[in-house]
């Protein structure tokens, strides 16, 4: 079914610039993203679930509390870590192109730093990389269906058509599945893009008008660590399972 794809993506990037508004009072004397779940800031669990997947670099961005976060990182051995620093706030967008030179020219993931996931019988990430096509694809997103994601908005964002492509609905009726915060893009996605702030919908749509946005939908847990309320629902989530696989690359 899928066309000729490169080999499996080596390099990934965090979006953990952001300055964590929503989770005040939590975030107020650190990042979000160096914020715990279970015994393990929220970034070590998202670079543990990259090392299983065989990510060997891993580039993030940083702005706010950015010393913080950057001495954080020095104490990872896997992956290894670049940082792209913000001066000022780019956007989604604007982040992952900064990080582009960072990131080579073949797909990379790309994942908010904020999201935590179970995976299904087969891991989220290699389903993605296993479902890339690089004669039809410019970005492909992880999406959680609306209903059963802990932390998705009232309204959802896309649907999905059987073939996996990703649309915005026109109806402005509630969307079945909601953007996981994960996903897998070639650079060239980003290709004619502003300088400075802008936002990776941008590029979704462009690349939904030319058909080559795509999507699979996740099969297992999926949470957006985003409010204080949501940190304590997904703590007593995470209660429930066995996370061993947080000590990676610690």
């Amino acid at each position: 079914m899928n066309g000729p794809s490169p080999s499996k993506p080596t390099r990934a990037m965090v979006l953990a610039a952001g300055l964590g508004t929503r989770m005040r009072p939590l975030s107020d004397d650190r990042p979000k993203s160096l914020i715990e779940v279970a015994g393990r800031t929220l970034i070590d669990l998202l670079l543990n679930r990259f090392v299983e997947a065989g990510i060997t670099t891993a580039v993030v961005n940083t702005h706010y509390r950015a010393d913080q976060l950057e001495t954080h990182l020095e104490g990872r051995r896997t992956p290894a870590i670049e940082i792209s620093r913000e001066e000022t706030l780019l956007g989604t967008g604007g982040g992952v192109k900064q990080a582009l030179p960072r990131l080579g020219a073949t797909p990379f993931f790309v994942a908010n730093a904020d999201v935590l996931w179970i995976d299904g019988y087969v891991p989220a990430l290699r389903r993605l990389a296993e479902r890339w096509d690089d004669l039809t694809m410019d970005a492909l997103l992880l999406l959680v269906p609306t209903a059963f994601g802990l932390g998705v908005g009232d309204f959802g964002d896309f649907r999905l058509s059987p073939a996996g492509q990703v649309y915005w609905p026109q109806d402005q009726k509630v969307a079945p599945f909601a953007y996981a915060g994960v996903q897998l893009i070639h650079p060239r996605l980003l290709d004619d893009t502003p300088d400075g702030c802008f936002q990776m919908s941008t590029c979704w749509q462009r690349a939904e008008a030319a058909g080559r946005l795509w999507g699979i939908a996740h099969d297992g847990v999926w949470a957006h660590v985003g409010t204080p309320r949501a940190h304590t629902e997904v703590t007593r989530l995470m209660d429930g399972y066995d996370l061993r696989w947080v000590r990676h690359g610690l």
